[in-house]
Parts: C-alpha cells; structure tokens; sequence
C-alpha cells in the first residue's frame, strides 16, 4: 500500500483501502486524530474506496476525533 504524502498526495497511484481485508484502490484520504493522545498539529492518515469511505468516517466520528475527508490527488471521480 502507498502512503499518501504529507500534503495528501498519494506517493503513487497503487494506494489500496484502509479498511480491513478490502484492496481496492483508495480514492478518499482521511486526516483524524484522537486528542487524547495527538497534538492538535498531528494527523494519521487512511485511504478509503468509495464503498468503505463513509464506514471508516463513521468510525472515527463516532469517537468523536477531528477529521477531514477529501479526495486523493490524482483518484477517478
């Protein structure tokens, strides 16, 4: 799996889904962070496909961490 790059550029085209067991190429990259434990300067990032972007946004929202959903450079509309 590529990681996407700082910036949110993924370091290549081959990003597979962060959700477990999917493959699928990511299309959503998703910035969050727990403040129980990141500093508000800090993000983790995972890529999502279009059909498990909005499970793992929910995830996260349900835990009430900070996240920001938006396309991968680069990904298909």
């Amino acid at each position: 799996m590529s990681v996407p790059s700082a910036d949110g550029a993924a370091a290549d085209e081959a990003a597979s889904c962060s959700r477990a067991g999917c493959r699928e190429a990511a299309s959503w990259r998703i910035a969050w962070r727990n403040p129980r434990i990141h500093a508000a300067d800090r993000r983790k990032i995972w890529v999502a496909c279009d059909a498990h972007v909005a499970y793992l946004r929910d995830f996260l929202a349900a835990r009430d961490f900070p996240l920001d959903v938006s396309r991968l450079a680069g990904a298909r509309a």
